[in-house]
């Protein structure tokens, strides 16, 4: 069954970020997560600004990669940490998941992911203790809100505005996104992301792979629970990860459904696999001719 409000919400969407020529252009809000995250989302910005669409950027003045744009509006706000203090926690969380990538879910959960991720959720009591830039959202009346759901402030911003969201990502953490849209994932057949299982498991893994789902809802909410402490602070109701991530339109996943393993998946989640690949440029005349003189007689152009 669909999410409730999709229906209604879906179409909006959809002309909103695929459609061209016919359709009306809009006002998109983005927010994206810090890092590479934003290297791919900045492509898709980039040709809904070609499209005709205005965007408005929303982002911290403290950040690694995320940077102003002639092509689109960017609206800033302070954070209650420094570049330095980003930078630090970033690497100390990358260098523990490259030392030993062979962790449990609780280890994950309670070690320096937990601590850069505090840090990193920590700047959205920041965005809206900036009033300012709060009623310019509310004033604004956007169309659709297009995030990354790493960053969970968008999530919450847009519950807040009541507006359409649309999700752009490769994958999430623990169970919200099956829980999101509604879709099951049987434990017999669906390994969990990260339990390296296959989708032909035996009695044994079978167990594994449940365990592994039973760490997940023990400890997913103790990792993200500066997230919910903050859209409950704003929304002014208890509020839990499962209420923010159930108000998206649409999934639009950067993978295709070839590469993963066989599961089921609901009408609002998109295959947009291949956005990751790089267009490269024809090879040149001199670099052909270079090629035909080392294959000799028999290459052909």
């Amino acid at each position: 069954m669909a999410p409730a409000g999709f229906p209604a919400s879906l179409p909006l969407c959809v002309c909103l970020l695929l459609a061209s020529g016919f359709a009306q252009a809009g006002r998109l809000l983005v927010l994206s997560m810090d890092g590479s995250h934003w290297f791919t989302m900045q492509t898709v910005v980039q040709k809904l600004i070609h499209r005709g669409h205005e965007v408005v950027a929303v982002m911290p003045e403290v950040s690694g990669q995320l940077r102003e744009s002639l092509n689109f509006t960017m609206k800033t706000y302070s954070t209650s940490y420094t570049l330095e203090d980003l930078n630090h926690k970033h690497k100390k969380y990358t260098h523990a998941q490259w030392k030993t990538p062979e962790q449990s879910m609780l280890t994950l959960m309670t070690g320096t992911a937990k601590v850069y991720y505090e840090l990193i959720m920590s700047h959205c009591r920041s965005l809206f203790n900036n009033k300012k830039l709060v009623e310019y959202l509310k004033q604004s009346s956007f169309d659709a809100v297009f995030l990354d759901p790493f960053e969970l402030c968008g999530l919450t911003v847009a519950k807040y505005l009541s507006v359409p969201s649309v999700m752009f990502t490769r994958y999430f953490f623990c169970h919200y996104l099956e829980e999101g849209t509604q879709c099951p994932s049987p434990l017999s057949y669906v390994p969990r992301l990260f339990s390296k299982l296959s989708d032909t498991m035996t009695f044994k893994e079978r167990v594994s792979n449940f365990v592994f789902y039973v760490e997940e809802r023990a400890f997913c909410h103790y990792l993200f629970k500066s997230a919910t402490d903050i859209a409950s602070e704003v929304l002014q109701t208890p509020v839990a990860l499962e209420d923010l991530f159930s108000q998206a339109s649409i999934w639009l996943l950067r993978t295709d459904f070839v590469l993963d393993f066989p599961k089921p998946v609901m009408p609002n989640m998109v295959f947009i696999g291949g956005l990751n690949c790089q267009q490269r440029k024809p090879l040149s005349k001199v670099c052909c001719l270079s090629l035909a003189h080392e294959e000799g007689p028999g290459f052909r152009q």
